[in-house]
């Protein structure tokens, strides 16, 4: 246990650990299944660019901000508002990042059982001889059953669970360590084959060489939409985490570390992609049904595909795994820390009502499919409310609280703990979460509310 002042909790052991920790919670299936898509979407290169530089103005700041919320309070979400500004509303802001978590959780566990059942597919070469449009029918079929895609959620969720019942430094951190190096191998192995392939060239050119005249406004609003969801911001997990980071580390350093994680995962999964996609002749804008309809007719067709139709679901399940753990962490450290729980019975609870509520989602795809609110299924509407309301609103008064209400006095004190300051770069900083993040997320937040149309 650490020597500092975290003593009475677990915390991370290492500075790899709290990279890999936080790089994991941020890199997730918004990586691996919808930044490939969205990029096909929106023209390639051009989003690509718009993406790092919000990354680089909105999504470092954020984070760097949520760290230092975290580290501060060493507090879970709800009670790091709670102890650093005392008898006042601000803690409602820690709420809205455990109810983001709890319900991003519900749903995200329901794609992740997806991903495990098309590595059994693959394993059994379930996708050989199928044409798109038989392709797209398993899909259809598998997701409409009221009972397999529930086994797998639950398989998922019980794989979380494990290893965050364990605790921080023997199961999140040690796991994270374990699992990051075996995502990075993967994805690796498939950006090599990727560019092997006869046509590659085409597809890396429309990962990095822009076409402005396909970006349009409303791809301009996606960009910095997932470049916000991308980094896990606004639900609490890294708040979380922060809170078990030793005043040792660099908080700086280590969001910017986790950031280029992030985005080179990112970029890496384009690559695994777009050159097979071309390669192949397929349409780069395939939509959502890009991994589980356009990826297999791609690896069907590809010298080895068997073996790298495995290795990519393997990837999305990973990938799945490392960021579910920090969510699901969030929820636990509530229950630990406010409603007093030990952490087995608080995980065991925080599991078994996440995935009751992913059962519904994951039944509202086909028995539950025609009880709609607002034109939506019970999965879409928590995908809606969570992407559309509670992620932004979080974002928005992470950056307020810090840009305006802690100050810069206080930010300087907690960012100089193992570092120095530099001082251009500290007002670069705060003048970014004071004016420039808030507008941009709420130009998000509108627009997801329908109440402008910047498309």
């Amino acid at each position: 246990m650490s020597k500092n002042s975290l003593s009475s909790r677990d915390v991370f052991t290492s500075r790899l650990g709290v990279i890999a920790a936080a790089a994991g919670s941020a890199v997730g299936l918004g990586n691996i299944w919808k930044f490939p898509y969205i990029t096909g979407v929106y023209g390639g290169a051009a989003f690509l660019f718009v993406y790092l530089g919000f990354i680089a103005l909105i999504g470092l700041p954020i984070m760097l901000s949520e760290f230092t919320i975290g580290r501060k309070s060493k507090s879970n979400a709800f009670g790091a508002f709670k102890k650093l500004a005392p008898g006042s509303p601000w803690k409602f802001v820690g709420m809205l990042g455990v109810a983001a978590a709890f319900m991003i959780l519900s749903f995200y566990g329901v794609v992740a059982g997806w991903s495990i059942d098309y590595i059994i597919k693959s394993v059994t070469d379930s996708f050989a001889s199928k044409s798109p449009d038989e392709l797209d029918s398993m899909f259809t079929q598998f997701i409409e059953q009221p009972g397999l895609p529930i086994v797998y959620q639950l398989s998922f969720m019980l794989m979380t669970m494990a290893i965050v019942i364990i605790g921080v430094k023997d199961g999140i951190e040690k796991y994270a360590k374990i699992l990051m190096p075996i995502l990075i191998l993967i994805i690796l192995v498939l950006d090599v084959r990727a560019i092997t392939l006869d046509g590659a060239k085409e597809g890396l050119n429309f990962l990095f060489h822009p076409d402005f005249s396909k970006l349009t406004g409303e791809g301009v609003l996606s960009a910095l939409g997932h470049a916000f969801f991308s980094l896990s911001l606004g639900m609490g997990t890294l708040i979380t985490y922060g809170s078990y980071i030793g005043n040792q580390n660099n908080l700086a350093k280590t969001a910017l570390q986790v950031t280029v994680a992030d985005t080179l995962i990112a970029i890496l999964a384009g690559v695994a992609i777009f050159p097979a996609v071309f390669a192949f002749g397929i349409e780069p804008s395939s939509g959502p049904g890009l991994v589980f309809i356009t990826l297999p007719n791609v690896f069907q067709q590809m010298p080895g595909g068997f073996f790298f139709s495995i290795l990519f679901f393997l990837l999305l399940t990973v990938a799945a795994l490392t960021s579910s753990i920090s969510i699901l962490e969030v929820v636990v450290a509530y229950f630990r820390e406010e409603l007093k729980i030990k952490r087995k019975l608080a995980t065991i609870l925080a599991t078994a009502m996440i995935a009751i509520v992913g059962v519904f989602c994951s039944l509202s795809m086909g028995l539950l499919k025609e009880n709609t609110l607002f034109g939506l299924n019970f999965f879409d509407l928590l995908d809606w409310i969570s992407a559309n309301m509670l992620l932004p609103l979080g974002g928005l008064f992470i950056s307020l609280f810090i840009g305006w209400y802690w100050g810069r006095e206080k930010i300087e004190e907690e960012l100089a703990k193992g570092a120095g300051v530099v001082s251009w770069l500290l007002s670069v900083f705060i003048f970014l979460v004071k004016f420039i993040a808030p507008g941009a997320i709420a130009i998000v937040f509108l627009h997801g509310l329908g109440v402008f149309n910047f498309g």
